[in-house]
């Protein structure tokens, strides 16, 4: 026994509502993504940014070094000096 012709899948209509929900769910994949990724970056600029005191000076420690470095060279240039005289 056959079905009748209203019963049969004839064509394929794609409600508004349906429209509306796969692009609400696109844009919320999307954007899950996007959040995902900025808190991937953030998580790695934190790690470098704890890694810094490691790898470079901090301002005071070089300004203690070269009021160092030049006190002595100034103490070097003072014997020169005093050499050169006799």
């Amino acid at each position: 026994m056959a079905l009748p012709k209203k019963y049969l899948i004839t064509e394929f209509r794609v409600e508004g509502q349906t429209l509306i929900n796969v692009a609400i769910g696109c844009a919320g994949a999307f954007g899950g993504w996007i959040l995902n990724s900025l808190s991937r970056s953030i998580i790695r600029i934190e790690d470098r940014i704890s890694e810094m005191p490691l790898q470079y000076v901090t301002k005071d420690d070089y300004k203690s070094d070269i009021a160092e470095i030049k006190g002595m060279l100034g103490r070097i240039f003072d014997k020169l000096d005093s050499k050169v005289d006799k």
